[in-house]
This record gives structure tokens, sequence and C-alpha cells, in this order.
């Protein structure tokens, strides 16, 4: 059972990861001020006092507007600290999951991207993300990079929580219904996380079929059609397109996900994306 470094549990997926990683070993959770994202001396302290077998980062810079003002920290969090992770890794012979993002995709096709695709992303977000997955590519080091797109739940900052607060205050909602993806609920990511590495629990075993792989629910919609599913039936709603809607960074039009390799490499596969709401929504009711 190897020795688990999680990094970033206060967020939604780290939160998760708390969890199901239990079972596969001793998880050691840090976040900030614990560890500096970005400060590399801290995550070098960091690692190197926790000695695991397995790193699990969960922490990034996620504010895809802000980051258009701010890329330097963005980088810093989103392409230097991961592969300081993987340089880490790599001295101490562990292995390393990592997660990474729809947008390092245009969103120019109108078919579900797969991993062989080529990334062109739009924004200062999409651009540092994609440079923390080619360190960590080049580091040498057994990984799994696992591809989300519009990720949701009942923590933190998301889609879901801030649309249901504007709609509880009876606010008119006018949502962009030309932008289409897969929302994928943080514990279904949590869970498909787990599984992949309870049937790889190695260093060495990953090393065989280290690389990325999208991890996303099944199916797609608008963020119009997620909203209509989760909000009463009372909501007033406008569907707008996207030039009604300008925002600092530029978003995919299109950044559905194929998981096909998945699917092929571990047997696994994530819910549709109605079936995971719905159990997020369940679960929430049932800890009322």
């Amino acid at each position: 059972m190897p020795r688990i470094l999680l990094i970033g549990n206060d967020g939604q997926v780290g939160y998760e990861l708390q969890h199901t990683l239990a079972s596969l070993g001793p998880v050691h959770a840090v976040c900030y001020p614990a560890i500096d994202f970005g400060n590399p001396d801290s995550i070098v302290r960091t690692v190197r006092e926790a000695r695991p077998e397995l790193i699990v980062n969960a922490a990034a810079y996620t504010a895809v507007d802000k980051a258009e003002t701010e890329p330097d920290l963005c980088r810093r969090l989103n392409a230097d600290a991961p592969r300081i992770l993987a340089e880490e890794a790599v001295r101490l012979g562990a292995a390393l999951v990592h997660y990474s993002t729809d947008f390092v995709f245009d969103g120019m096709l109108r078919r579900p991207y797969v991993e062989t695709d080529s990334a062109q992303p739009v924004s200062v977000y999409g651009r540092t993300k994609l440079e923390g997955d080619l360190a960590i590519a080049v580091s040498g080091v057994p990984h799994l990079v696992f591809r989300l797109a519009w990720v949701y739940g009942l923590r933190g900052k998301n889609f879901l929580l801030t649309i249901r607060r504007l709609s509880a205050e009876g606010k008119a909602l006018r949502i962009v219904d030309d932008q289409v993806g897969c929302p994928t609920w943080c514990r279904s990511v949590a869970e498909v996380t787990a599984a992949a590495l309870a049937k790889r629990p190695s260093a060495k075993a990953l090393r065989e079929i280290s690389g990325v792989y999208h991890a996303a629910c099944g199916g797609e919609t608008s963020w119009c059609g997620f909203a209509r599913a989760f909000l009463p039936a009372e909501a007033r709603i406008q569907p707008i397109a996207t030039t009604d809607y300008p925002t600092p960074a530029r978003r995919p039009a299109y950044s559905v996900l194929d998981c096909t390799k998945l699917r092929r490499v571990f047997g696994l596969v994530l819910p549709p994306w109605q079936d995971a709401l719905s159990a997020c929504l369940e679960g929430e009711r049932k800890n009322r």
C-alpha cells in the first residue's frame, strides 16, 4: 500500500480524493499554507519530508478570467509547480497523478476531442495547464494526467453553486447556450482516479501506461442546458450567445472529451453527466 501525498485537499476534487484514496494506502493531505504552491522551496520541502511513493496533485490556479491579468502567478502554479513535483517524484522513485483541463483545446472541432488531438489553448489558463502537462511528460516520471471538464460539486466555487445562488436571489439568469462540454462531478473524478490506481498501484506498473487520459462524464450539453437540469422549472433563464457575455478569457466553443482511452486501458467509464448530477443532488438532500 503506497504512501500517498495528496496536494490540494481543500479543493473540489482534492476533498473527494481524501476519501477515495484512503483505500489504497495512508494519505498525507496538504494544502495552503502547509504548502505554498507558488514557492518552489515549499514544494520541495513538503515532498521530501513526506517521502511518498505516489503524489496526487489536485492543486491549481483555476480563476480563468483573472489569469489573463496574472499570467506569471498562473504559470508558477499551473506549469512550474507540476514540473517541480515531477522532478521530485523522479528523485524519489515515486509516481505522479495530475489533473488537466479541456481548456487546452481551442474548441474548433465539432467532435469529441481525443488525447492525441492538437492542443491549441486560447487563454492564459489553458496555456499554463498545457505547459504543466508537457513538463510532466518530459520529466520521465511514471504518471497519469487526467484531463477534466466543467468540474462542479457542492463545495468551493463552481457553476452549479453560483447559478443556484443567483436563482435563489430571484435574479433573471442570462446563460451561455453556444458553448458545449461535459459537466463532470468532482466525486466521479475522485472515484475513477482511485479505481485506476487500484489497477496499477506502483510506479513500475504506471510507467507502462503513463500519459494523458480524458476523464469526463458522458454526454454533452451547453451551460444553459446544464443549468436547466438542476434549477427549478420556474427559474427565469434566458439563453444567450457567447458574444452577449464577453469575458476577459476566451473559452472553447466545443470541448467535449472522448474517454475511450480510459475505458480501453483501465476498463473504466464515468457516468453520464445527468446521472452524476442526480447522484450529487440526491446526496445533498440526504445530508440535510
